[in-house]
């Protein structure tokens, strides 16, 4: 037995001697046949609590949780302390109408440039419509939401014949699109729309309720369990404003996996390279908006799962404060790590969407007390003092640790640009025990996870789980109580680091992703995939967000040798989602380069 490590109280922790420490995680990577017969070995009893009981000793998760002695007491939910208002914004009102709120976000945006968009000749760089422009072409006539509807369906319908399968949706009806769209047609001729989302098509993750789509979470069987018999709270939401629901996008199952990977229906590609994956757990909500077929769509992110894909495909992913939003209706609503969120293709999409959605549940208003939510506002010149006083704290040999310095690089060159523009601020930081993160990050989710699933896995549906999933099954069911417990003192600790950092700095920064998309194994595509090297990789930079309910945001700032998208992330305050999209905006102005057509895009908006 070795001996008890005892951590000092986290207000006496010794931030000149914190060592970073590169995480190397102790695990086989398996595919097809060979990662089959491990799963089997795991669910064998005797042998697969011993091969479990030797992963969680090589990874220091029994060292962690086990046999340390941590002086805070528990949080098991993120807790904060008042804020300071943000500066340079416009409060929005979260128990108004979303199309109000919407109208709002509109006003906050610079004035729109329809010259700009739509006398644009061949030789013109690559550019993504935004909402901005689909309203536009709506109500000047030069198409109908029905014509858009057309194009979306025969492309949807042409990737669903594809062989392998590489579905963007899971559940998709023509007929409901055609439908919903005829209706916003029809408020176009009357001079009538909703709103500036009116006609706009979005896709929903298929673990959020989108009536009468079932929800399966990327499983072939949870919608034998839990019917749908309402949309979400978000969903709702953005159904008032005008939105046309393409349908449920494609996901790794039950969100736990960083990869997108999902044998039950076919693996969504990553539409800058085929042969990559997008990223996940929402892999098909950022290929479908990458690929020019909806302006945004809805993801979910407990672990990264809206910032990797949206990082990984090139376009913008913004994961709120934990209980910004209400999750009610989704199949994490009853977690502590996880929210609902927009990704688009550009910043100003992205604040269009959260502004309709935004707007905390009466439970989460009474335990977190959240601050009013803002909106930047980026038409006016104030916004040009409040980037210049932000501080931008910067964990330099964090920053840098990843597997190609493309990424650290072309990170790197924007946070310059954004001090020599504008003026911002770097302020070098340290951030202690990023291994305890990642560990109470694990038995978190992990616990919420089985917690949820428990009854059904009882009942037998646990074997019709992919092959991944019963991996985290087999990994999860080996928590116990105390180890729970030991995670949330754990993120008691967690959270007093970033608040003290918090009063240093206005916003954190790193990469979104420690490498660019990963290639997809041939024999990965039949069985999944265990890989938690790449895992590593790919969730290097997100945990602080899901633990502590941070708000970040990806945005794209270039791309490696290979022509693949690189993702900036942006991790604010408590409640600074307004800081977070101004910064963000700024961002995506000063990147000057022309943007990379997918190798898979569609116009489905030009008629010519």
């Amino acid at each position: 037995m070795g001996k008890k490590r005892v951590m000092v109280p986290a207000e006496d922790v010794d931030l000149s001697a914190v060592k970073y420490q590169h995480e190397a995680i102790q695990a086989p990577h398996l595919t097809g046949l060979k990662f089959k017969l491990f799963v089997k070995l795991l669910e064998t009893p005797l042998v697969g609590p011993l091969i479990i009981s030797h992963l969680k000793k090589e990874n220091k998760i029994v060292e962690l949780l086990q046999k340390t002695v941590i002086p805070e007491a528990p949080m098991y939910k993120p807790e904060y302390p008042p804020q300071e208002p943000e500066p340079g914004v416009v409060v929005v009102d979260e128990d108004g109408k979303p199309e109000d709120r919407v109208e709002l976000a509109m006003n906050c945006l610079p004035p729109y440039n329809s010259a700009s968009c739509w006398n644009e000749d061949l030789a013109s760089p690559f550019r993504y419509w935004k909402i901005r422009d689909y309203a536009h072409a709506y109500r000047s006539h030069f198409v109908t939401p029905s014509m858009v509807a057309e194009k979306i369906i025969s492309v949807i319908e042409e990737f669903n014949k594809k062989d392998p399968p590489m579905p963007l949706l899971i559940s998709f009806d023509a007929e409901e699109v055609r439908k919903q769209a005829a209706a916003s047609t029809k408020r176009f001729e009357e001079g009538s729309p909703i709103s500036i989302l009116d006609g706009i098509f979005i896709a929903i993750k298929d673990d959020i309720d989108l009536y009468p789509h079932p929800s399966k979470g990327g499983t072939t069987w949870m919608h034998e369990v839990r019917p749908v018999e309402e949309d979400a709270v978000s969903v709702s939401r953005l159904r008032c404003c005008g939105v046309i629901f393409v349908g449920k996008a494609n996901m790794h199952e039950f969100g736990m996996g960083t990869t997108g990977n999902n044998p039950n229906y076919g693996t969504t590609r990553n539409p800058h390279a085929l042969d990559r994956y997008t990223g996940g757990s929402s892999s098909g909500p950022a290929a479908i908006v990458a690929s020019g077929l909806c302006s945004a769509a809805l993801g979910t992110d407990g672990g990264g799962s809206i910032r990797i894909p949206s990082s990984l495909c090139g376009v913008v992913g913004l994961k709120t404060t934990y209980g910004r939003t209400n999750i009610r209706g989704s199949l994490c609503d009853h977690g502590t790590v996880a929210i609902i969120g927009p990704i688009a293709s550009s910043v100003e999409d992205v604040m269009l969407v959260y502004a309709a959605i935004l707007g905390s549940n009466p439970a989460d208003r009474i335990s977190l007390n959240p601050s009013p939510p803002c909106l930047p506002n980026l038409s006016s010149c104030d916004g040009a003092d409040a980037l210049g006083s932000l501080r931008l704290g910067k964990y330099t040999a964090w920053f840098n640790d990843v597997q190609s310095t493309d990424v650290s690089d072309t990170c790197e060159d924007m946070l310059n640009l954004l001090s020599k523009t504008h003026g911002c601020e770097m302020v070098e930081i340290v951030i202690p025990e990023m291994q305890e993160m990642r560990t109470a990050h694990l038995l978190s989710i992990g616990s919420e996870f089985m917690q949820s699933l428990i009854p059904d896995i009882e009942d037998g549906k646990g074997v019709r789980l992919n092959y991944d999933s019963r991996t985290s099954v087999a990994l999860f069911r080996s928590f116990s109580a105390s180890d729970y417990i030991a995670a949330q003192c754990l993120r008691r600790r967690l959270m007093y680091h970033h608040m003290e950092i918090f009063k240093k700095v206005d916003v954190i920064v790193t990469p979104t992703t420690g490498m660019t998309a990963p290639k997809i194994p041939s024999g990965a595509l039949s069985y999944g995939e265990t890989n938690l090297q790449v895992t590593g990789y790919l969730m290097r930079y997100i945990v602080a967000a899901n633990l502590l309910g941070f708000p970040a945001i990806s945005i794209p700032v270039g791309y490696d040798k290979q022509g693949l998208p690189i993702g900036l992330q942006l991790i604010g305050r408590p409640w600074g989602e307004a800081t977070l999209l101004r910064l963000a905006s700024a961002v995506e102005e000063l990147y000057a380069k022309p943007k990379k057509r997918p190798a898979s895009f569609y116009d489905v908006l030009k008629t010519k």
